[in-house]
């Protein structure tokens, strides 16, 4: 017997049919002898359907009132999936993010959970009972509702596999495991049976759109064992874990491209101290998330800045940086949002000089310019042209001989 906690995403919850076959499986796992959590996403494209409706009242809503309306979605969800449950005649409890303990800070829109009471979810569990959770949201100190950014339902499950000490964390999704590439780019890409936490955030940081990056982040940080896996089948996943021997088995696990992307520029920026602090502070305080930076020095003590954002950020960061701009005496700024970039992610580069060498070279024989490079130990990332996107990851992804993989 042991401890289980899962999240179903979206695709998962679309519909009543789905939903029953979400009961089904929760089923399983307690009449197999385990204690059960299960966190859940709204159904299929509802937060979309919210965010419309918003858009049609009000052009500019403010984030708490924004929260206040997407944290629904969920709870239409856990109480179907809680209803199907009982049906079946089991014995289940939902709960809102608020009553399953989760406090975060007050940013709203982008929350980040700060603790778990467990004291509710532990009585629940003592009855016996399954416990469905409402993901995505949680609530803050000033006992506002709070959401947790796309992908936040995956956060919350890996949160509360943390607080309980949960044996495993299962991810169901529309897809059936973590691939070397998207394999609707890469018809021909390998499911992993595992892969480290840190090329799992590299990856999930870099496009691949099967884990939210602060979940996979939380998961390293408080060491739960995560299985990505597909809701509508029963074959194995991906597990995702610390896992020392992959460096030395694959130079490069996965190619990724993130399309979400937003190159701005800042020219003729005066070269002294403090400039940069100026920018890049200014963009924090609006918790805006900076990706690649590049300072280039030029002539005369100016220097270009050019840094990359997500596209949801740009007219703020656009904002921002025509600010801090006028103030420093900059020339001018401009932003590309037809940029995409494209990532190579392995452990074994840690281990293997020339790797990134070998990307560009891939890359220039397709006669795609490169526009910004960022490295870390296991990441090769550049900015390019965003309808080169998709053809740089099929040439990498056989250039680094992931098309061989066994199957």
């Amino acid at each position: 017997m042991g401890l289980i906690v899962q999240k179903f995403g979206g695709s998962s919850v679309a519909n009543t049919e789905r939903i029953r076959k979400v009961a089904e499986r929760i089923i399983e796992y307690k009449d197999a002898g385990h204690q059960v959590v299960t966190v859940v996403s709204a159904m299929g494209d509802s937060t979309d359907d919210l965010i419309e409706l918003a858009s049609q009242l009000n052009s500019k809503p403010s984030a708490r009132e924004m929260d206040m309306l997407l944290s629904t979605g969920e709870q239409v969800s856990m109480s179907l999936l809680a209803m199907a449950i009982q049906a079946k005649g089991y014995q289940v409890i939902s709960l809102t993010g608020h009553q399953a303990g989760i406090r975060t800070d007050s940013i709203h829109s982008k929350a980040k959970i700060l603790d778990v009471k467990t004291d509710r979810l532990e009585q629940e569990l003592g009855k016996g009972n399954i416990v469905i959770v409402a993901g995505f949201q949680g609530m803050s100190d000033e006992n506002e509702i709070t959401t947790l950014g796309r992908g936040g339902s995956d956060t919350t499950a890996v949160a509360l596999a943390a607080a309980l000490n949960a044996d495993i964390c299962e991810i169901y999704t529309d897809v059936d495991g973590v691939y070397t590439s998207d394999p609707r780019v890469v018809p021909n890409a390998s499911k992993l049976a595992s892969i480290s936490y840190d090329e799992m955030l590299e990856l999930a940081s870099l496009g691949a759109l099967v884990l939210q990056p602060r979940a996979v982040e939380f998961a390293k940080l408080s060491g739960v064992k995560l299985h990505v896996r597909s809701s509508f089948n029963h074959s194995e996943g991906t597990i995702v874990q610390e896992v020392e021997s992959m460096e030395k088995a694959m130079v490069v696990s996965g190619v990724a491209c993130d399309h979400n992307v937003t190159k701005i520029a800042l020219f003729d920026v005066p070269d002294k101290p403090g400039i940069a602090y100026q920018l890049f502070d200014a963009l924090a305080k609006e918790n805006i998330n900076v990706d690649m930076i590049i300072q280039s020095h030029e002539q005369e003590n100016r220097n270009d800045i050019s840094f990359t954002v997500t596209r949801d950020d740009k007219d703020t960061a656009v904002a921002i940086a025509n600010k801090v701009a006028d103030a420093i005496g900059a020339r001018g700024v401009a932003y590309d949002d037809t940029v995409a970039k494209v990532s190579i992610v392995g452990a074994g580069m840690k281990t293997n000089p020339g790797v990134a060498a070998k990307m560009f070279e891939v890359l220039y024989r397709l006669n795609i310019n490169i526009q910004m490079i960022s490295t870390s130990e296991i990441k090769v990332s550049c900015v390019i042209d965003e309808q080169d996107g998709n053809r740089a990851v099929v040439a990498l992804h056989e250039a680094f001989g992931l098309d061989k993989l066994e199957q």
